[in-house]
């Protein structure tokens, strides 16, 4: 199988470019291929292209761009923004790997009132930068040649105010465990309510470890639906891939 690169300078056929330090490492040390080898790029904008190592060392990765490509994996027909609590740990680098697998355009971390961490650590520290590494590993493993963006940590309530004012993907989605009591007058939908219809973009909130606070839900009901899934409560890491795959199933994405 031909080894795929992360080029974001690739742009059209006969071009050089530099693989990024990592990339570079990657093919010298671990893959150990040389000038000549041939291998695919892919630019993070959805192009792929066969390629041609043209040099290889120590100073770096240069390759010549080649015929342009059909990327592996299509991308999907609904822009989804992933707005994810920041969990716990290691476990936010998988919500990020399984959210790039599934196919989602962006990825917004979100800090909520039971959050274990503060927006102030998370956006003074290397975690935004690690999870962009990790979406453009995840993208390289599962064929896609777009690279969802790692937006800025925000606070739970900047992001329904957003919603509100349409700077984020609207309408948004809200999923909230099926003990949660709706907000008076509110109710929950199920997913089988939702339209079977695509949107053309929109946001699913999913909350922390602690799930979340009332007055969190009752806020967002005025931005945003509240769904539950008929299901059993499910660990925070794991609610990304199987809401995605809930909605996706039910757009007739997958």
């Amino acid at each position: 199988m031909t080894a795929r690169f992360f080029a974001p300078g690739a742009e059209r056929s006969g071009e050089r470019v530099a693989l990024p330090g990592e990339e570079a490492q990657h093919l010298t040390r671990v893959l150990r291929l040389g000038a000549g080898a041939s291998i695919r790029v892919f630019n993070g904008r959805g192009h792929e292209f066969d390629a041609v190592v043209e040099t290889a060392a120590k100073s770096g990765v240069q390759v010549v761009i080649g015929a342009a490509r059909e990327p592996a994996a299509r991308e999907p027909g609904v822009a989804v923004t992933l707005a994810q609590a920041v969990l716990k740990g290691d476990k936010m680098d998988d919500v990020v790997r399984d959210a790039v697998m599934m196919g989602v355009a962006a990825v917004q971390p979100i800090v909520t009132a039971r959050s274990d961490v503060t927006l102030a650590s998370v956006q003074r520290g290397t975690r935004v930068e690690r999870w962009g590494r990790i979406a453009v590993s995840s993208a390289k493993q599962c064929g896609r040649a777009t690279v969802p963006a790692i937006l800025e940590p925000r606070a739970l309530e900047s992001v329904l105010a957003a919603l509100s004012s349409m700077t984020l993907p609207a309408p948004g989605l809200m999923f909230v465990e099926p003990g949660v009591l709706p907000p008076e007058g509110g109710s929950h939908s199920a997913l089988g309510d939702l339209d079977s219809a695509p949107p053309r973009e929109t946001t699913v909130i999913l909350g922390p470890e602690g799930g979340w606070e009332p007055g969190e839900v009752e806020r967002a009901s005025a931005a945003c639906r509240l769904v539950t899934l008929a299901a059993p409560t499910l660990r925070a890491d794991a609610m990304a891939l199987v809401a995605l795959t809930a909605l996706f199933t039910r757009w007739g994405e997958l």
